[in-house]
């Protein structure tokens, strides 16, 4: 099944999937998420609208060349007519020309629709971070990944967990539910503003006696733990140049057959292509081989969303 995808910069992505949303609406099947992610779906192909910073990604998708041409031409049209105060360039390719989401957002949709689904709270605070945060509620974790994380957590029995990166509390909650009514989550974050949203998130949820907050920098909130191993699970989302000083505060303090879960290891592919030398991607490399290499841990890297590295102390 033949693909193609659009990077098309802009700094208004998100008004732009509501007018296509909107507008494609009348001709086929669309559909706006609540992550601000919109899927248009024609008779013989479907296209995926995914607004980030600075940018609109588009993916299409059918089922011969013929009807992939004839999904780009209703689409492109479309975008263009609604781009009055802007000139855009819509170039669409058989392969992204630059990282991006590595994962097709055609297979990201079908993951979310064969999982549990989320629960009214949980589709709620995805809700208003998008309207809150705008284009920083990329940093969110996807539905799927945020199933993934209460699955570990129970099919492991984690009763003291830490969680360096806390947002707006998605991952929070979803940790927090896989401890049980005896756990306990550390959550570590240096954003007031971003976390008196999850604070809000865990009272509605009934997990605020269960989620103790840091506002500080993680690596001394870690640091200021006790150094025995005592720690049953540990997440880390946060920022990519601190990832190897988290790692190494938090995998001492695992006890054996403790687990420690690292976010956005791919970097948006940017750790595939040595041609990115910016600090996040430098910094993320060096984790990934410094997981690899470890033998305190038996490790395994998963192509969930952007990358996922689940390491597991001997």
């Amino acid at each position: 099944m033949p693909s193609s995808t659009a990077h098309v910069d802009t700094p208004r992505p998100e008004r732009y999937v509501k007018q296509l949303i909107s507008h494609l609406g009348h001709k086929a099947t669309a559909e706006l998420a609540d992550d601000g992610r919109g899927t248009v779906t024609f008779q013989h192909g479907t296209c995926v609208l995914a607004p980030a910073a600075g940018r609109l990604t588009m993916t299409a998708t059918a089922e011969d060349a013929e009807a992939l041409a004839a999904v780009q031409d209703v689409v492109t049209r479309h975008l263009l007519r609604f781009a009055a105060q802007e000139e855009l360039k819509v170039d669409w390719a058989s392969a992204p020309s630059a990282p991006g989401p590595v994962l097709d957002p055609a297979v990201g949709d079908y993951l979310l629709a064969h999982c549990t689904p989320a629960d009214e709270l949980l589709r709620e605070l995805a809700a208003e971070t998008h309207r809150a945060t705008g284009d920083a509620a990329r940093m969110q974790i996807s539905h799927d990944e945020g199933a993934f994380l209460t699955m570990l957590v129970r099919m492991s029995g984690a009763r003291r967990a830490v969680e360096v990166g806390v947002f707006t509390g998605y991952s929070s909650i979803c940790i927090a539910r896989g401890l049980g009514e005896e756990g306990h989550l550390l959550a570590c974050d240096v954003s007031a503003e971003w976390t008196s949203v999850a604070r809000r998130y865990w009272e509605r949820a009934g997990l605020a006696g269960r989620i103790e907050l840091r506002i500080a920098p993680a690596i001394e909130t870690l640091r200021a733990l006790p150094a025995e191993p005592h720690l049953d699970f540990a997440f880390v989302d946060a920022d990519k140049t601190g990832y190897p000083a988290y790692y190494e505060e938090l995998v001492p303090r695992l006890r054996p057959g403790g687990l420690i879960v690292l976010d956005n290891v791919f970097l948006g592919g940017r750790v595939f292509d040595p041609a990115f030398q910016d600090d996040d991607s430098v910094a993320m490399r060096r984790m990934n081989e410094i997981v690899v290499g470890d033998d305190r841990v038996e490790s395994v890297m998963l192509p969930v969303r952007d990358g996922v590295t689940v390491a597991r102390r001997r």
